[in-house]
């Protein structure tokens, strides 16, 4: 397998063809040659997510940012349990 082939549309898709190929490396069904390319796909697809997950969170800072430059972080609740949103504001909150 080369390079140049292009990489899965979207993460979730990454992320499944990465777990497919854990699997497989995990079965010790492959030869060490199909082990091997199995294991630089792997590696090509987590560089591929990483960057994806870089690029989401300078996405979010880009638009959590204000006018200065500081974020504003907002400690995230989910729809369901209003009572962690008070515990979580009182926790302090990251650096960046």
């Amino acid at each position: 397998m080369s390079d140049t082939t292009s990489p899965p549309q979207d993460f979730a898709a990454t992320v499944e063809q990465l777990e497919t190929i854990v699997e497989r490396l995990e079965s010790g069904e492959l030869s060490l040659e199909d082990a091997l390319t199995a294991f630089e796909q792997g590696v090509r697809l987590t560089r591929d997510a990483q960057q994806r997950l870089d690029s989401a969170e300078l996405k979010v800072r880009a638009l959590s940012e204000d006018s200065e430059g500081h974020l504003n972080v907002t400690p995230f609740t989910g729809p369901d349990d209003p009572k962690d949103a008070a515990e979580d504001e009182s926790k302090e909150t990251p650096p960046w």
